[in-house]
């Protein structure tokens, strides 16, 4: 008899513990398992995710605001506030991805005001393609201690909605071949080119 539980099943560790704030670990009593506290990430995120992109198709959040370090940990901490203590917070431990903690602020900031440079005053990118090199970017210097894919992905459809001037916007598919995408990932930390990676993820209609 197999008594290993499953992923959804799994409780949670006693550092993730630590982290989890009171309020939600009150919610998610007696069921403190890895899959309890995914489904309730979920739940906001897509919550979050229905706010920001109204926001930015009814022109409230500009691509100026979109493209600074300051909106991506606001973003983290709306996705993660009600439930952990490291929202909207750099990461302040070595990882063995990333740059280094002392780095982070640094890194993040110059990299989406280059990015937004080039943007602005560039034709080295398509719509498409500059919602993709800002997500590589930031998964690339990996600033939080969890949380970054999550963000980063939705901070890139934000910022691909937000140059699109059509009556039928579109959003990234991240429902992808995941070995693949983060090959491309790594490659992209070689060689900083989002194209093969822009490529790769297909788009969908936004459902309005």
């Amino acid at each position: 008899m197999n008594l290993t539980p499953g992923y959804g099943e799994t409780p949670l560790p006693n550092d993730e513990l630590a982290a989890l704030l009171p309020a939600a670990r009150d919610l998610l009593e007696p069921s403190l398992t890895k899959a309890a506290v995914y489904d309730l990430e979920q739940e906001i995120q897509d919550d979050i995710t229905e706010t920001m992109v109204s926001a930015v198709l009814e022109g409230n959040i500009q691509l100026e605001e979109l493209v600074t370090d300051f909106f991506l940990r606001e973003l983290h901490f709306l996705l993660y506030g009600q439930v952990w203590d490291w929202a909207g917070k750099f990461r302040r431990r070595e990882l063995n991805i990333g740059v280094a903690p002392e780095q982070i602020a640094m890194e993040l900031r110059g990299s989406l005001d280059t990015i937004r440079y080039r943007w602005e005053h560039t034709g080295d990118w398509t719509a498409q393609q500059f919602g993709i090199v800002t997500h590589a970017e930031e998964v690339r210097i990996h600033p939080f201690v969890d949380g970054n894919g999550r963000s980063t992905r939705l901070h890139a459809d934000l910022i691909f909605l937000a140059t699109q001037e059509t009556e039928k916007p579109k959003l990234y598919d991240w429902q992808l071949d995941k070995r693949h995408y983060i090959d491309l990932l790594r490659a992209y930390d070689q060689h900083r080119d989002p194209k093969a990676l822009a490529a790769f993820i297909e788009t969908v209609s936004v459902e309005q």
